[in-house]
């Protein structure tokens, strides 16, 4: 099914966009959209929406399928050291180690809330118990994305690309960039986080006849 496209009036098929949106590689746009719901548009739950989605590498579908539970243990007060689910694509058990910049997100939005329980949806709709739907979720992003002005389109994959760009950027093993991301070789990693698309615009850049 075609769907209308974040920036124009023309129709895109949503598997079409997932393979051609590209990271967040400013960091400085990075900050901009993880800040805009802290700062410019306050609303703790989009926060920690985008904290979650940049710093876990989770499919949207996966992340809005996530309870409390997952994360925080409701009778000691204090958040998981990893978050531990089957994701719903592949079927597969991943666990994913919560840093320090996703738990302080959760957290401040936890304390906005009057009380939570550990099967109770994290990401849920606004007076209501049941998970944002993926079309809310795009809307979040598309928002805050729209007032920044940045200059790509910027979807919830782009957030799970995000992650891997600047986890290679940083030097991580690529080795272990295939494992978080389940692909079958390095090359399709770099082609999915756009990788493969900076390293050829270097050779052009750096190769001055």
């Amino acid at each position: 099914m075609a769907t209308i496209g974040f920036f124009t009036n023309q129709p895109y098929r949503k598997e079409e966009f997932m393979s051609t949106t590209q990271p967040i590689r400013n960091k400085e746009d990075l900050e901009s959209l993880k800040n805009f719901y802290l700062t410019e548009k306050p609303n703790l739950r989009n926060y920690a929406l985008i904290c979650t989605a940049v710093n876990t590498a989770l499919r949207i579908s996966d992340i809005l399928s996530l309870t409390w539970g997952t994360v925080y243990q409701v009778e000691s007060k204090r958040f998981r050291a990893h978050l531990e689910m089957i994701e719903k694509k592949t079927q597969k058990r991943t666990l994913i180690a919560l840093n320090h910049n996703v738990i302080q997100a959760l957290a401040l939005y936890l304390e906005s809330l009057p009380s939570v329980t550990e099967k109770q949806y994290i990401f849920t709709a606004k007076h209501s118990l049941t998970p944002l739907c993926r079309e809310q979720a795009f809307r979040i992003i598309r928002t805050a994305c729209t007032a920044l002005q940045l200059p790509d389109p910027v979807s919830p994959h782009s957030l799970r690309k995000t992650f891997g760009y600047h986890a290679w950027a940083s030097g991580t093993n690529p080795a272990l960039l295939v494992s978080i991301y389940n692909h079958s070789s390095y090359h399709i990693t770099k082609r999915y986080l756009g990788i493969e698309q900076d390293e050829k615009d270097q050779v052009f850049l750096h190769t001055e006849l």
